[in-house]
């Protein structure tokens, strides 16, 4: 771990990290699954988990503005409306449990949450006629309070807030622009969690956030780019794919 007051931060190769971190996250929020799986893991390899997470907050809400911006017509309202209550319940759930369990125990909870949706969601598809899982209020609620939670321990929720939007069968811009929409309202909602409750967001952070501005952008931009030119069968089954990959990282 680095911290914020190594003299380490002023390195060469500490920007290096943290810009490209900025710039997969910029990718990711417009877009691309998966780009952004290594940035949790190297934000606490330099600052520490706790810390870690109140640097990538602002950078993650700085990837939703510019997402919400290009995808906010494509948002389907009726899906997020479903979840997002439900999400704000796991957010703080997630401030009482989280001085409760250790990091091992999370992350196999997290990773077991996403497995059984990913299960969920293809029985949904293939499974038995007349038994709509996706169409059921406690999919929503289950998938929603484990979202809000993952979320605010660790900033990976992405997983499973996919599973949730896949198993609806939208499309892909839908699949953006709602997942865009959900992630700017949560995302906001944290951050007066993390600056007041946690204590990890000040000045210091703020500053290392506003310098990689430019790189979240071009990030961004770049993702918007690459989803045009992914045909919606194979983006679907690759953000299924990551997903699953996703949650063997966070179980290990």
């Amino acid at each position: 771990m680095i911290g914020l007051s190594s003299p380490l931060v002023h390195s060469s190769a500490y920007w290096v990290l943290i810009v490209l971190c900025a710039m997969l996250i910029g990718m990711s929020k417009t877009g691309v699954p998966g780009v952004s799986m290594i940035v949790v893991p190297t934000l606490a390899l330099i600052f520490g988990g706790k810390q870690s997470t109140g640097v990538l907050l602002p950078i993650l809400i700085v990837a939703d503005v510019f997402a919400v911006i290009y995808y906010h017509r494509h948002a389907n309202w009726k899906h997020l409306m479903r979840a997002l209550p439900w999400a704000m319940a796991g957010l703080v759930l997630a401030l009482w449990i989280g001085y409760m369990v250790n990091d091992l125990q999370f992350k196999q909870m997290i990773a077991t949450i996403v497995f059984v949706s990913i299960v969920l969601m293809i029985w949904n598809d293939y499974g038995i006629k007349n038994r709509v899982i996706a169409d059921h209020w406690w999919f929503a609620a289950i998938l929603g309070i484990a979202g809000g939670f993952a979320t605010m321990i660790g900033n990976v929720a992405g997983p499973i807030f996919a599973i949730y939007l896949l198993a609806m069968h939208l499309d892909k811009k839908s699949f953006i622009g709602t997942t865009a929409w959900f992630f700017f309202i949560v995302n906001l909602s944290k951050f007066p969690l993390q600056a007041f409750v946690w204590k990890n967001i000040n000045m210091e952070t703020l500053t290392i956030d506003l310098l990689v501005i430019p790189a979240i952008a071009l990030g961004a931009m770049f993702g918007i780019f690459v989803v045009k030119r992914i045909p919606e069968i194979i983006y679907k089954w690759l953000v299924v794919g990551i997903t699953a990959i996703s949650a063997f990282l966070i179980f290990v």
